[in-house]
């Protein structure tokens, strides 16, 4: 059974120097996302080295303008892509939100991936102890 879906698709929303970046941001969020989790642990444990921690405004203006920007992060389905390319977007800024992997604590199972800033998932519409976390890149 599918469930009716509306994206909000809105690029001009965002400035077009932000939005450059977004769009470099998505496209390498939507390759790292092909990878095994081992490989994408290790290429975001790498890109954090230097930078300074995200705030949450921070984290949520960089998952707004990735989801402004790409229909595939903005859909439901694409929380992997739109996490990667949100801490891409921040590390090139010179933050770093903690990016996460988990599983929803109650069945059925679903797995979810989100960033973190100060503590607090960014923009997800999910209780504090929906998903545990499995894996993160703090």
């Amino acid at each position: 059974m599918s469930m009716p879906e509306a994206l909000i698709h809105q690029p001009r929303s965002v400035p077009l120097p932000r939005r450059m970046l977004a769009y470099l941001a998505v496209a390498g969020g939507r390759l790292l996302a092909t990878q095994s989790p081992r490989r994408i642990r290790a290429v975001l444990s790498l890109l954090r080295r230097g930078a300074r921690p995200a705030t949450i405004e921070q984290a949520k203006a960089a998952r707004d303008a990735v989801v402004a920007v790409s229909l595939v992060c903005a859909a439901r389905e694409g929380c992997v892509a739109r996490s990667l390319a949100t801490a891409l977007l921040c590390r090139l800024h010179g933050q770093w939100p903690a990016w996460c992997v988990g599983a929803r604590r109650v069945p059925p199972f679903a797995a979810h991936a989100w960033v973190e800033a100060e503590g607090v998932a960014v923009g997800e519409d999910f209780p504090p102890d929906y998903f545990r976390t499995l894996f993160s890149v703090p």
